[in-house]
């Protein structure tokens, strides 16, 4: 059956749970363990009058239950909570940075990790401005000297970046970028053939390629991700806006979305 169908059959008991306040405050507060009523009036800021029969509702569907400690989560409450829990954040980081999501493109990232987007909730989009038109740069190279390693998913390359990470491959740190064929093309012309004639002796540094273009370009080291997307109606890579993060969720998204590409892309000889 398709969603709207299921929908149309259930709307009632969904409506009775995500229409209220208190039973997703609830069923989110159980789903980290037993809470006392107490414990679920400081969650909610609500009275025990107030919360007591949305308890009783949720034990009547068997989403939550009494215990020793207060109320607990059921098995099925777990998964119901587990999904509500996953829209809140996806809606959170959605909505948080609506301007950038909805004026850049997104398909370009595969959906298994575009449904799990709300993973860089906690997240800050850096623009640049008219007094600062070298933010989002400026805070990306800072990255990159902080970084003890450094992955990469390319889909352009620019002079001042290739110098950072050239100094940075130098200095000893491992740096590997998965590109795009285009990208190859540029990195076999001037200004970069240079630098990878000189880069050729150290065994950290890897280029890896992809059959498919990318439509994306996102950094991770062992401190901080950077996102940068295509721009919606120009489809043109947007230098001057930036997703970054520093949380270890956000990270763990991204270094997983760098190893689905890397799994599929072929090393570059440098020779």
């Amino acid at each position: 059956m398709e969603p709207l169908d299921v929908y149309n059959n259930t709307y009632k008991q969904i409506q009775s749970i995500f229409s209220s306040r208190l039973k997703v405050q609830i069923l989110l507060s159980v789903v980290g363990g037993p809470k006392q009523l107490s414990e679920l009036r400081e969650v909610t800021g609500s009275t025990s009058q107030a919360i007591i029969p949305k308890i009783r509702s949720l034990e009547r569907v068997s989403l939550i239950e009494p215990c020793d400690h207060g109320y607990r989560i059921t098995p099925i409450g777990r998964i119901i909570a587990t999904k509500i829990g996953d829209f809140v954040l996806t809606m959170g980081e959605l909505m948080q940075h609506r301007e950038f999501w909805a004026t850049h493109d997104i398909e370009g990232i595969p959906q298994p990790f575009l449904y799990k987007i709300g993973d860089l909730i906690g997240s800050e989009v850096k623009f640049d401005t008219t007094d600062d038109m070298f933010h989002v740069y400026s805070h990306f190279v800072t990255i990159l000297k902080q970084a003890g390693y450094i992955h990469g998913i390319s889909s352009v390359m620019s002079p001042s970046v290739a110098d950072v990470l050239s100094e940075r491959i130098i200095a000893g740190v491992p740096v590997e970028l998965v590109v795009s064929p285009n990208v190859v093309e540029s990195l076999m012309q001037e200004p970069f053939l240079d630098k990878i004639q000189q880069l050729k002796p150290y065994k950290n540094f890897k280029i890896l390629v992809v059959d498919n273009p990318l439509h994306f370009g996102i950094t991770i080291t062992d401190k901080h991700l950077s996102l940068g997307l295509n721009k919606t109606i120009s489809h043109i890579y947007d230098s001057s806006a930036d997703v970054f993060s520093n949380e270890p969720k956000a990270r763990e998204w991204a270094e997983q979305l760098f190893q689905y590409y890397r799994n599929r892309a072929v090393l570059l000889e440098l020779e």
